[in-house]
């Protein structure tokens, strides 16, 4: 058995809780799917997992802003044991709802070499309406920055996972967007079909956001906050182009890859730092 344990929040309008503990199952951990109020009431503690997942959906129906409730909830009952969570060394991921929830809690970006305090550093970046002003739920394909630090994105290239969102786009005053180039933080950037940056430009870019920002880390890279949902590739054929995939790879002789899928590898990662460090 696996000694990774996953605590994967449930609860108020998050509804990729499956989907993520399924993800962090096929990469070896042992996944939790836990009620936001019983990491507040105590009757699960936050000290029996070494990875945190702040799962995708529309918590409290986002009626403040996407995440603003959960990150407020959470900041205020259990801040400090998240504080103390980080601190240990372990890992935090955040996806759509997720990240919106990290970036409102102040953990990320996370400039510092160590956990916020328990209240939070403060708000610096934001993800906010799309530009196109509608609710985008589709494929998109990125790029990860290889000098990034991130513990989730080792070893992965050019990334292909569907977004599901309404308020997407990342956004931030100029000096705190360059120093999180400079301190390698930004972690993957929309691209368009040739692999090349997306520029800006509609659909590549699903939400304008700066710089085509998808995800950012924090400074350790063991706080990992992203738009895109890798839990949502966990097999080949969930690929809306599998079908076209195939059949090219069968007249060539070849067959669909059997092995984990990039989204699957995301998770993996994080499984194979705690079990190594």
């Amino acid at each position: 058995m696996s000694d990774v344990n996953v605590v994967v929040l449930t609860g108020y309008g998050l509804n990729c809780d499956h989907e993520t503990a399924y993800a962090f199952e096929l990469a070896g951990a042992n996944s939790h799917r836990v009620h936001i109020n019983s990491l507040i009431d105590g009757s699960v503690l936050l000290d029996d997992f070494q990875v945190m997942a702040f799962g995708g959906g529309f918590s409290w129906g986002d009626d403040h802003g996407a995440g603003v409730i959960q990150a407020l909830r959470m900041r205020t009952n259990i801040g400090s044991q998240i504080h103390d969570f980080v601190e240990r060394g372990n890992l935090i991921i955040g996806i759509c709802n997720g990240f919106q929830t990290l970036v409102n809690m102040g953990l990320l970006p996370g400039f510092g070499d160590s956990a916020p305090p328990a209240e939070g550093l403060g708000q610096a970046v934001a993800l906010t309406y799309n530009d196109c002003g509608n609710f985008r739920d589709a494929w998109v394909k990125m790029k990860t920055r290889p000098e990034s630090s991130c513990i989730f994105t080792r070893g992965l290239n050019e990334l292909e996972f569907p977004v599901r969102h309404g308020e997407g786009k990342f956004i931030a005053d100029d000096e705190t967007v360059d120093r999180l180039f400079e301190n390698n933080q930004v972690v993957l950037q929309y691209t368009r079909d040739d692999g090349e940056i997306a520029g800006g430009e509609f659909p590549f870019n699903p939400n304008g956001s700066l710089k085509d920002i998808a995800g950012i880390c924090d400074a350790t890279g063991r706080i990992f906050g992203l738009m895109p949902h890798p839990e949502a590739f966990n097999h080949w054929t969930n690929h809306p182009d599998w079908t076209r995939q195939k059949e090219a790879l069968k007249r060539r002789g070849e067959q669909l890859p059997q092995g984990l899928t990039p989204g699957i590898q995301i998770f993996q990662n994080a499984v194979d730092y705690l079990q190594d460090r």
